[in-house]
């Protein structure tokens, strides 16, 4: 009887060990979705929250940022870009434009920066102020590369060009990266799923914020 009633202490024993585990591992589980959803706000706020830059100035070039192409064409996503790369110039806020975007695919003919560069000699800007950035395969070397070409042909100012969306994490890059005053000039999309778009941009700016702390420490 003494032996039972000692078995079953012990067993009670563990079993409450086991529950008490249990609940601080949901607390902590708790605890770690709760600063998921308020870092995802967070995000989301501020890319809600971008703004456009003066308008009113003009600078050196136009920086249109690259997206996918649709076999040898820009997709549609990538012409509102274009499109709205192509008011500003026709506006008379730059003279030259750099398309900067790779290959997306091994068997595709054509880099974004190509596919870029025959849509606006297609609507009207001449060949020789169109600078291809040819390399680039994220938002960090789209403006890494692109700052290059611009240190090299002198040039100090520039707007960057891309979808609403799209644009908080471009500025903070370009920020970073040294940019002398960079402006930012975004375009809403109207073919482009926000849901989605700006679901996988929470994801990107965390991975970008991540780089860049592990950029800063050298790594």
């Amino acid at each position: 009887m003494i032996l039972i009633t000692k078995t079953s202490l012990i067993g009670n024993g563990i079993k409450g060990s086991l529950s008490r585990l249990i609940k601080r591992f949901l607390v902590i589980i708790l605890i770690v979705c709760l600063l998921i959803f308020a870092w995802a706000g967070y995000v989301l706020w501020k890319i809600n929250s971008v703004q456009h830059s003066d308008s009113s100035q003009s600078v050196d070039v136009g920086i249109i940022l690259g997206s996918s192409m649709w076999g040898d064409s820009p997709s549609p996503s990538l012409r509102e870009r274009l499109d709205y790369g192509l008011k500003l110039y026709h506006a008379g806020k730059f003279d030259r434009i750099i398309v900067s975007g790779g290959l997306d695919q091994p068997d595709f003919r054509y880099t974004e920066a190509e596919g870029m560069r025959q849509y606006l000699l297609d609507h009207g800007v001449s060949d020789a102020a169109i600078i291809m950035e040819n390399e680039a395969t994220s938002t960090l070397e789209n403006l890494k590369f692109s700052q290059l070409i611009m240190k090299d042909r002198g040039w100090n100012t520039a707007v960057i060009i891309t979808h609403t969306y799209h644009g908080m994490r471009s500025l903070e890059i370009a920020e970073y990266l040294e940019y002398d005053h960079p402006l930012l000039s975004t375009t809403q999309s109207e073919v482009l799923s926000m849901s989605y778009h700006k679901s996988r941009e929470i994801l990107a700016y965390s991975k970008w914020k991540l780089d860049e702390w592990m950029l800063r420490l050298g790594f």
